[in-house]
């Protein structure tokens, strides 16, 4: 099948072996931007290829994939000796190559790079590779160009396949329990500092299914609510005040993103709710401008031009919205000047919003799926005030 198919998540074989074909996907996508191989290490570019996921440490820790041109293509990954059984019931990697402590892994990385015939050639490192590891990569191929591995893996990343759209539906489906649990908190809520009440969230998040939270919980109550990457702190929530409560969770290491404004107690200011009405159109704007071939920045502009209109304009401090994949924030931007056309597979976060410094702040966030004829909601949950 096409690469459109198995974006699509077409064909049953394409779920029940994801991280296979995205190597198969890359290997082929290697040859196409002139490059032997691609190294990566503990990242989202090898928990995206792999299945595994692992924060960088100090050990040497690869993943190998040749160009699918290459003599021996298979890939192969190169571990500390006290990861080999958790990389192995973990991943499909045929190939597992250890390194004890005490041995040299730069060594061993020269060694597995001359059998792949790769100690020369175009090599892909990932963007994020920690200075000790590329230059340990390069001392053990000193013949070797080098390039970044986001020349091969963003177009494949940025659009999701059916395994990446079932984690992405389902972390979407536990945020839209927890707003409707924080609904019925309602005046429970009053009261609580904004901390307690993203403890709350987190807790929430959990007994629904969620691992963890994908980012720190908004919780911004009142004047704090202008400040559009509060975060949370002690101060209270009161009566009639809108909250921005921005959060997610992970499911198979993918995140939802999700935010309602609301008001827990009585009923807010005419000023917020009409407000909060302007950004409620913004945001069905938004995405009622979300379709294949559509530039990513007239989402932005659809989005922007609705709080314009009532002379809030300035008050619209960031972008319409961010692609979310195993990165919270990736490729697309939904913002101006940003002309790359939606496909489907896409997955964008779209949340205007509206930020009157020490009055209140409003936005509404929902994600989206570049379908082929528009765009699919992954949140449900009702997007008023309360």
């Amino acid at each position: 099948m096409t690469d459109d198919a198995y974006a699509s998540g077409a064909g049953t074989e394409r779920s029940t072996r994801p991280h296979e074909q995205r190597r198969e996907r890359t290997a082929r996508r290697l040859g196409e931007v002139d490059a032997a191989g691609l190294v990566a290490f503990p990242s989202r570019n090898l928990q995206y290829l792999t299945g595994f996921a692992e924060e960088p440490g100090e050990r040497h820790f690869f993943l190998v994939v040749p160009a699918a041109s290459a003599a021996d293509p298979e890939p192969a990954l190169l571990v500390p000796a006290l990861y080999e059984t958790q990389v192995r019931e973990a991943t499909a990697v045929g190939a597992v190559r250890t390194w004890a402590d005490g041995e040299d892994p730069v060594a061993a990385t020269r060694e597995l790079l001359a059998d792949k015939g790769l100690d020369a050639g175009r090599l892909l490192v990932d963007d994020t590779m920690w200075a000790q590891f590329s230059q340990d990569l390069r001392a053990a191929a000193p013949d070797a160009a080098w390039g970044l591995a986001s020349e091969a893996l963003a177009d494949l990343r940025v659009r999701k396949d059916e395994a990446e759209l079932a984690a992405l539906r389902e972390a979407a489906a536990v945020a839209d329990a927890v707003v409707g649990d924080l609904r019925e908190l309602g005046a429970d809520a009053v009261g609580m500092t904004e901390s307690a009440l993203a403890e709350w969230v987190a807790e929430r998040l959990a007994e629904r299914g969620g691992r963890g939270v994908s980012f720190e919980t908004v919780v911004a109550a009142g004047e704090n609510g202008a400040k559009p990457h509060h975060g949370h702190g002690d101060r209270e929530i009161r009566a009639g005040e809108p909250v921005v409560l921005d959060f997610g969770t992970r499911v198979d290491g993918y995140p939802s993103d999700q935010t309602r404004t609301l008001v827990f107690d009585g009923e807010p200011a005419e000023a917020y709710a009409e407000v909060h009405e302007v950004v409620r159109e913004a945001q069905a704007a938004g995405v009622e401008a979300v379709e294949p071939g559509v530039p990513a920045s007239a989402v932005d502009r659809a989005a922007r031009e609705v709080i314009e209109a009532v002379g809030y304009g300035d008050a619209f401090v960031h972008r319409t919205g961010h692609g979310v994949g195993l990165d919270v924030h990736e490729e697309p931007y939904l913002v101006a000047g940003n002309d790359r056309p939606l496909e489907p597979g896409m997955v964008c976060s779209v949340e205007p919003g509206i930020y009157l410094d020490g009055r209140f702040g409003c936005r509404i966030e929902d994600l989206v799926v570049v379908t082929e004829d528009g765009c699919e909601r992954l949140n449900r949950t009702d997007r008023g005030w309360d």
